[in-house]
């Protein structure tokens, strides 16, 4: 009888244990249907052009919030409505139910990650090379500079760029310290260096000013640290973010998520060079020669 009465409560248990898990999705699968029935979706962002920016007249656009609003149409939710936060209260406010979902170019790190149910990466910042066009010395990472002894490789001063370069073996001599962006992109236009190297953002920006079709960008540097960030839910709202990362892989599939990102500078490629489960299991982060690299507080 003792036996009979230990399964019996191993057995009420395990079906306890069944419902409330059944109860927690529940809950959870209910925060699309609500969104549906609001429709709209409550967003953060930081007003921090080109990942997120809000006009005169208040319509919210930038790379993240028009990547959101195309998801969030595809699963049936009509619009976002954008609060402007700073980056250190948008994890508190998702958390107190302020907001829906941060899509404000917040970059995952492993402390975030435990607090927040990210998507897989949307926007990233990686290390890119401006070369002349066709790549004539098919240049992919620091390491093909290193070893073409005839290559040269312009950086900023002590930047991220220039160690990147010089740990990957490019002697001392081939490594060109660079005062400014202009002078990078002039140096490669005249051929005395191979290449030039910052984040994507900044050769991207400069390709544009230059508009000089004699020109490439190479993004992302293979073998060189990739930044992202992602659509960031709620914890308990795994199911919401699931949906949204189902509906994120066919952007990128079609190449309606290069479309929607390109025009503002980011690269659909270095997005698609990662996982979250990669950026989330990162141990250190850098700090990128540029604003767009933020850690906490006013940072990303």
């Amino acid at each position: 009888m003792k036996k009979l009465g230990i399964l019996a409560g191993v057995a009420g248990l395990a079906v306890s244990t069944m419902l409330l898990a059944s109860g927690a999705r529940s809950a959870d699968d209910a925060k699309l249907e609500q969104l549906k029935q609001q429709g709209f979706a409550r967003v953060a962002i930081a007003n921090e052009p080109p990942y997120t920016a809000v006009a005169a007249d208040g319509k919210v656009s930038g790379a993240a919030p028009d990547v959101a609003r195309e998801i969030f149409k595809r699963l049936g939710v009509n619009d976002i409505v954008a609060s402007i936060s700073e980056y250190g209260a948008m994890i508190p406010g998702l958390q107190a139910g302020r907001f829906d979902v941060v899509t404000a170019g917040l970059f995952m790190k492993p402390e975030r990650c435990a607090a927040v149910a990210y998507s897989e990466p949307v926007l990233c910042d990686a290390e890119a090379m401006l070369v002349k066009k066709g790549n004539p010395k098919g240049f992919k990472s620091y390491e093909d500079i290193a070893k073409d002894s005839s290559a040269t490789v312009g950086a900023p001063g002590g930047g991220t760029e220039e160690k990147l370069a010089l740990n990957a073996g490019v002697p001392r001599d081939r490594v060109v310290v660079v005062p400014d962006g202009q002078s990078g992109l002039k140096m490669v236009q005249d051929g005395r260096i191979d290449a030039y190297s910052l984040p994507v953002l900044s050769i991207n920006d400069l390709m544009k000013k230059a508009n000089d079709p004699n020109l490439e960008v190479i993004a992302p540097v293979q073998g060189a640290p990739v930044y992202c960030d992602g659509a960031a839910f709620k914890k308990g709202d795994e199911a919401l973010r699931d949906a949204y990362d189902v509906e994120l892989a066919k952007l990128k599939k079609s190449g309606e998520f290069a479309k929607i990102i390109e025009p503002y500078g980011f690269s659909a490629k270095a997005a698609m060079s990662t996982t979250r489960e990669k950026l989330c299991a990162a141990k250190e982060v850098r700090t990128l020669p540029s604003p767009r690299s933020r850690g906490e507080g006013v940072t990303k």
